[in-house]
Parts: structure tokens; C-alpha cells; sequence
């Protein structure tokens, strides 16, 4: 079976192919190059960040995310969401210095302390999309930045409390409920009554 690579290895292949430094990288993402950097390197920022570099390099997000594409529909069954295709985000520093993907690394042993968001993909290898599905397993004490970056993002609870920052305004959600909102404005999902947390996440990328 293919080994699968983690979106830092993706971006260094693609910047091969398309002769781009990391500099120039830097420089057409609009990010700091040591942030790159640690991008090449293995650490997961969260999406916003993985979405200006895919803008930059003229590929979907799901192009750093995944290894093969499907052309049919793709199933994902119960239970087995992205258990080949998942990854933790958090600030740089709130456990030591991100998340790698891998047996053995901190996505494998989330529950030995890494506080941030479980990203669990729902169409890894769905080829041409333009949606970003995911199954989202929230820290309580997940330390996140607000997040902006183009497009659209739609959010279902699923349980727990969430409570989301969007602009300069908080809302409040509980399981069953959802919301809809342009990811241009700077907005932050956490949980909302300090217990685990598990959302839908839907993000939309313009192509």
C-alpha cells in the first residue's frame, strides 16, 4: 500500500515541479517564510494558512491533503472517517510545535495531550472538488488563532456546545444546530461549555 504524504511533503514536490523557491512562495502567499518552513517541515497550521499556499500554487486544498483521486462517488462508511487522511492544528508552541501525520506521531496519540482541532477528511481522493468536508473532534482547551482565508464554510454540531467568534461577535450553538458564514471574516470555533466537542465542518474554496 502507498505510503500516504503529509501536506509539508506536497508542497516541497509541487514547488519542485513548478521551480518556486520558498521565497517566492513566501512572497505569493503573503505568509513568513520560517512559517512555511515549518510547513515543509511537517507542522499543521490550521486550514487558513494550507489554503493561501494551495491559492498560491494554483492547486486545491484537497491537492495538499490527498494522494489519489477518485473520478466516482466516494464512500466514506461509518466510523471510518479519514482514518488514512487526518490531522491536528493548534498554535505553534501550545504542545510543543504542531502535528505530524503518521503511526507513532501525535495524530496517533491525540489523547496524550495534544489540545487542538481533529480533522477527519470525508472525501480524501474525491477528484476536481471544490468542498472540503471533514469531521471535526474539538480540544476543550484547543488553543486556536482566528482563521480567515477565501470562501465559505458551513458548520453542523453534532454534539457538545460550540461556540463560535466571527468578526466581533459570538455565537452560540448546541448539537442539531448549524451555521453558514463567509470564511473572508475572522472567525475562531471552540467549545462553549469546556467539554469535547465534535462538529461537521464544510469548507468551500473558489476555484
Amino acid at each position: 500500500m502507498a505510503v500516504k504524504r503529509g501536506p509539508g511533503e506536497r508542497i516541497v514536490e509541487l514547488c519542485k515541479t513548478y521551480s518556486l523557491t520558498r521565497e517566492t512562495l513566501a512572497e505569493r502567499s503573503g505568509l513568513d517564510i520560517e512559517l512555511i518552513r515549518r510547513i515543509e517541515e511537517g507542522y499543521i497550521p490550521d486550514l487558513a494558512p494550507l489554503l493561501k499556499i494551495s491559492r498560491a500554487l494554483g492547486v486545491r486544498l484537497g491537492t495538499l491533503l490527498d494522494d489519489h483521486e477518485e473520478l466516482g462517488p466516494v464512500i466514506t462508511r461509518s466510523g471510518q472517517a479519514g482514518e488514512s487522511s487526518r490531522f491536528i492544528t493548534g498554535l505553534p508552541g501550545s504542545t510543543g510545535g504542531g502535528a505530524r501525520t503518521g503511526a507513532g506521531s501525535p495524530v496517533e496519540a491525540a489523547a496524550g495531550g495534544h489540545q487542538g482541532l481533529i480533522f477527519r477528511t470525508l472525501a480524501a481522493d474525491k477528484a476536481g472538488r471544490h468542498m472540503e468536508p471533514f469531521i471535526v473532534d474539538i480540544d476543550p482547551n484547543a488553543e486556536q488563532a482566528k482563521s480567515t482565508h477565501e470562501g465559505e464554510e458551513f458548520i453542523h454540531v453534532l454534539s457538545g456546545k460550540l461556540s463560535l467568534e466571527y468578526g466581533g461577535d459570538s455565537y452560540a450553538l448546541s448539537g442539531g444546530d448549524s451555521v453558514y458564514y463567509d470564511s473572508i471574516v475572522p472567525h475562531r470555533l471552540s467549545s462553549g461549555d469546556g467539554k469535547p466537542l465534535r462538529i461537521l465542518a464544510v469548507i468551500y474554496s473558489p476555484a
